[in-house]
């Protein structure tokens, strides 16, 4: 335990000595937001990669679909990989950096204002932002406080009120430039420590064949044998669900999309697409690899874990040295922070640059860094408040709350976001459509089906999961765009101002 806390707490005091040491170098709202747009590619890889992966996935994810998908859960840190990192950075990247400078948008509803021309854009996509991000900042916190808990013996809340303090103090301070080294360094404790774990994990079992072939010998619902050993488990359906959910949500997340607008040039971009991608095969293949053989650590209760599904990966964590698990702590504990720092920030300048300054154009620099600090721990107290309630509601889980948030927020941007960068013809009206259609959808579904606790198949598909919601709601709106398009028009000074927008991809950039 000696070995634990001091881990711990030299980790948290290197955080708050970066925020410290970018305090008098945030001189800008830019700088603050973006980190003057001059990030290289290593550090705007890592803080790509650490805000995608958080205590959510370690915890929340890995245990539940290592549960009930076996070793074949392998498939969604891949998908996470290919198309959650590797195809954003290839399809979006470049283009992302040259139109948002072009411009000059230093948020995602800034950047439908300008794109579309179209100011009721920026504040609905803003309220959005704003209120889509909670439930997905309270699902960190429920993942890390189980760790800490399982790890220290603290109490649920008292961890979570901690790590709000900390995250607080070095993102008020330093803004984007403190947390892209914090996520440099929060990266590589999160390389080490996931490919320590899982080797770990698997000895216990006696290694990899051997951990196989125990998964091999537990039986499904149907009583069958080697299925959670199998290649696409024994749902591939809905398995492809939650690839799509966790992967393709990634294109329409104002937190992920962001840091696209904070890279220093192509170059930078090109060298970001390698870096990220193998930063997601080792953390995300190995998060879900782990969760794979949870049925071995865990026992079963009529289909269910023993521990709930979020009691999963915490037990697991039982079975390795204590030192490590004092290492698995600082990379959960690394993950979340960075993935919260994201959050925070991006949800504060949303509601200061998008929602706050338009009402007072007067405000100076020093007044809107003011304003975001604020917001910054207003947003941060909201969070924690929901987290420490839907901890002591034992029906609420960790999954559930991350696929609300990815459901509606990727569900009403990425279409627009995707087509606004390639496209002339997309119009306003199609961009609206489909902000209310990503979050319509997604309070539809959570009434009826999460919260009404009604259930519906189709060929096998769960369409009551709220993974697999979100999932159809991204699609459902890479359709819809399109259509609605193709039955309304821009008039014609909205035209002639798009194609003066799309000019920036001929300029030297």
């Amino acid at each position: 335990m000696v070995g634990m806390w001091i881990i711990l707490i030299a980790y948290l005091i290197l955080m708050v000595g970066i925020g410290i040491y970018y305090r008098r170098k945030t001189a800008s709202v830019t700088d603050f937001v973006l980190g003057g747009r001059t990030l290289g590619p290593w550090f705007t890889a890592f803080a790509y990669g650490t805000s995608y992966f958080s205590a959510v996935i370690f915890v929340g994810y890995a245990g539940r679909f290592g549960w009930s998908y076996g070793v074949a859960s392998t498939w969604v840190g891949m998908g996470n990989a290919l198309i959650g990192s590797l195809l954003p950075w290839l399809i979006l990247g470049k283009r992302s950096r040259i139109m948002s400078k072009h411009l000059e948008a230093k948020t995602m509803p800034e950047f439908f204002e300008r794109r579309y021309n179209s100011p009721a854009l920026k504040i609905v996509s803003a309220l959005i932002i704003f209120v889509f991000l909670i439930p997905y900042t309270a699902s960190v916190y429920n993942g890390l406080s189980r760790l800490f808990e399982k790890g220290f013996g603290i109490p649920y809340k008292y961890c979570i009120i901690v790590m709000a303090v900390f995250t607080a103090f070095y993102v008020i301070l330093g803004g984007y430039k403190a947390t892209a080294l914090s996520d440099f360094i929060q990266g590589i404790f999160m390389l080490v420590g996931i490919t320590a774990v899982v080797i770990a994990v698997l000895n216990k079992n006696g290694g990899l064949t051997e951990s196989i072939d125990k998964m091999a010998q537990i039986p499904d619902a149907s009583g069958e044998t080697g299925t959670f050993a199998s290649l696409f488990g024994p749902d591939p359906i809905n398995l492809l669900g939650v690839v799509i959910l966790t992967s393709l949500g990634t294109w329409g997340l104002p937190q992920m999309v962001g840091k696209f607008y904070a890279v220093k040039d192509d170059k930078a971009v090109k060298t970001g697409t390698i870096v990220s991608t193998v930063f997601a095969v080792v953390v995300a293949g190995g998060c879900y690899f782990l969760g794979g053989f949870g049925r071995l650590f865990v026992e079963n209760d009529n289909g269910a874990p023993a521990t709930g599904f979020d009691g999963i990966v915490p037990e697991m964590m039982n079975a390795i040295p204590e030192l490590l698990f004092g290492v698995v702590i600082v990379l959960v504990l690394s993950a979340s922070m960075s993935t919260l720092s994201s959050l925070v920030l991006t949800s504060s300048s949303v509601l200061t640059n998008d929602l706050i300054k338009p009402l007072r154009k007067k405000m100076t620099d020093k007044q809107e860094l003011l304003i975001m600090r604020i917001f910054i721990g207003v947003f941060l107290l909201i969070s924690v408040v929901i987290a420490i309630f839907t901890l002591e509601n034992p029906t609420t889980i960790i999954s559930t709350l991350m696929s609300i948030s990815w459901g509606a927020l990727a569900g009403a941007f990425l279409a627009p976001y995707l087509y606004g960068l390639y496209s002339k013809r997309i119009t306003k009206a199609a961009v609206m459509a489909c902000f209310i259609s990503g979050v319509g959808l997604t309070l539809a579904h959570m009434f009826y089906f999460t919260f009404g606790k009604h259930t519906l198949e189709i060929g096998g598909l769960a369409i009551h999961s709220a993974i697999n919601a979100g999932a159809l709601t991204m699609i459902f709106g890479l359709i819809l765009v399109p259509v609605v398009s193709l039955f309304t028009k821009n008039k014609e000074e909205d035209q002639k101002y798009i194609d003066e927008v799309f000019e920036c991809y001929n300029k030297n950039n």
